[in-house]
């Protein structure tokens, strides 16, 4: 970038979740977050943020994340964290751990590799 265009981006988010809510039939061969419970999970999320005031962290139901078979799916940005949540347990660590403390969960961290 030249120095004459440089400027500072701001930041509107510490931590900005895309989660899959793609639905597809269940005998879909591709699979989907939707398919899989989804729904539930993002809506528990969305409220524990709210709930616990996390106006830093953004939240958005998206398309297709394109690791069908592997959902329900979550991205966590700018950290580039991929969870695998099915429980609202596991939501609920999500939001404790990563979210407010910055502290990946392991347990539910997908490693995934395009084909």
């Amino acid at each position: 970038m030249n120095t004459e265009t440089e400027f500072e981006l701001p930041q509107l988010y510490r931590h900005h979740v895309f989660a899959c809510n793609t639905q597809r039939p269940p005998t879909h061969p591709h699979g989907s977050c939707g398919a899989s419970g989804a729904q539930a999970l993002w809506d528990r999320m969305a409220k524990a943020i709210e709930a616990e005031g996390l106006n830093d962290i953004g939240f958005t139901m998206a398309g297709c994340l394109g690791f069908c078979n592997s959902g329900p799916l979550m991205v966590v940005y700018p950290d580039g964290v991929w969870y695998r949540a099915i429980t609202p347990e596991d939501i609920d660590e999500i939001v404790n751990s990563h979210l407010k403390q910055g502290k990946r969960v392991d347990r539910l961290v997908m490693v995934l590799k395009r084909s």
